[in-house]
């Protein structure tokens, strides 16, 4: 079986890929990035689907973008959208995935592993640049012009494999696969105990791929949420 490299948010995408990664017969290594998000229940998410689909080991890097903030994930002074605007969300965080593909890099290197999964989408998405084909094309190549296994003929490979898929049928795939969606956190102010808010972008995408794909939403919503 083949080292693989499977970037691990604890959300309802990067469990469908960890489960994808599985299928297709690799060593699942899975690496969660603690960056100073607004919250942890997602990490907490991201340990229980590690162990859930069976991947060989679990990693959590910390890098602090609090330091730099721009961003309403890593700047509790500015506030989580509710309500959907117009061109790039405040929820973007400045080279979030660019840092996380580079972590995800040098694992691989020393692993001897030429895989790297990550669950970008690029069509129910809320308009990062970094989720979209030419951003993880070209970290590719990037990825196979500075490492020294690239230049040593182990070239590496991103694989994106929800990249054009609707949340619907990322539901849809998923469930095909096994995974609990219940034991995955999606939204970006979840509160300690993993209970969505019912209102950002990432809920609303989310509530609407299991509408759309005619399956009970598994979400546990906190007291308070108003789900619309």
């Amino acid at each position: 079986m083949k080292n693989a490299v499977v970037l691990l948010s604890g959300g309802m995408d990067s469990a469908t890929v960890l489960a994808i990664a599985r299928v297709q017969g690799y060593t699942c290594h899975a690496l969660s990035v603690d960056y100073g998000q607004r919250h942890y229940a997602e990490l907490a998410a991201a340990q229980r689907v590690a162990q859930m689909l069976g991947a060989h080991e679990h990693r959590v890097i910390s890098i602090d973008l609090t330091g730099f903030g721009g961003s309403a994930l890593t700047d509790h002074n500015i506030a989580v959208p509710q309500q959907p605007g117009e061109g790039i969300p405040l929820t973007y965080v400045p080279a979030r995935n660019t840092i996380m593909l580079s972590l995800a890099l040098a694992w691989a290197e020393v692993l001897h592993a030429q895989d790297i999964f990550i669950g970008v989408n690029a069509v129910d998405y809320s308009g990062y640049p970094d989720c979209r084909p030419a951003f993880i094309e070209a970290f590719e190549r990037m990825a196979n012009l500075a490492t020294k296994a690239a230049i040593e003929g182990s070239t590496l490979a991103v694989h994106a494999p929800l990249l054009h898929l609707s949340k619907a049928e990322i539901v849809r795939q998923g469930n095909a696969l096994g995974v609990d969606f219940a034991q995955t956190v999606s939204c970006y102010q979840a509160d300690e105990m993993g209970r969505a808010c019912g209102v950002c972008d990432s809920c609303r995408l989310r509530r609407a791929g299991f509408a759309a794909a005619g399956v009970d939403d598994p979400t546990l919503y906190s007291s308070t949420a108003e789900v619309r």
